[in-house]
């Protein structure tokens, strides 16, 4: 048996929430941003994700699992058309909601839920772990000091470093 969310519904029972989210989502691929509650923008947020996440994989059986839940074909052709090509190389994060402040009518928390659209920048990964390049700077600079005193020194601290960096590479 389903496990029903935590909380009051919105509207009514289950099926008018499901109902009410449908359309809510049919309209944010439409108009790719919507003003609507706070509350029924943070609970839109995981099922516009799952619906783009269905367009991304742009097989026969996900349209047609869209089609079950917006029954407008033009919004499921945009989806999967415009919108999946744009999100291709993002991983999540296919919404945003943003508060802007209080309804006047009976002061509730509005908020405005769009599509994130931009294209996606990379982070940069770092090449080495930090305590490696904290290590090995440390181990350059006594090699120059000692080398500008003692020839001699110099090359006995370069064999030591040396094996220590080939016992650190063995680990």
């Amino acid at each position: 048996m389903p496990k029903p969310s935590k909380g009051a519904r919105l509207g009514g029972g289950p099926a008018h929430e499901r109902l009410l989210l449908n359309n809510l989502a049919a309209a944010l691929f439409e108009h790719k941003r919507i003003t609507t509650t706070f509350t029924k923008a943070k609970r839109l947020q995981p099922v516009a994700e799952r619906y783009v996440t269905f367009a991304k994989r742009g097989d026969l059986a996900s349209r047609r699992r869209m089609l079950g839940v917006i029954t407008d074909k033009g919004i499921v052709h945009e989806l999967f058309a415009e919108i999946a090509p744009q999100v291709a190389e993002r991983n999540g994060g296919y919404t945003r909601i943003t508060k802007i402040g209080n309804r006047k009518g009976d002061n509730a928390p509005m908020a405005v839920i769009e599509l994130v659209l931009e294209p996606v920048t990379p982070k940069k990964k770092a090449a080495k772990p930090a305590a490696e390049k904290a290590a090995a700077p440390v181990a350059e600079e006594t090699v120059e000091v000692v080398a500008e005193e003692t020839p001699v020194v110099a090359e006995e601290t370069t064999e030591v470093v040396a094996e220590e960096a080939a016992a650190e590479e063995t680990k």
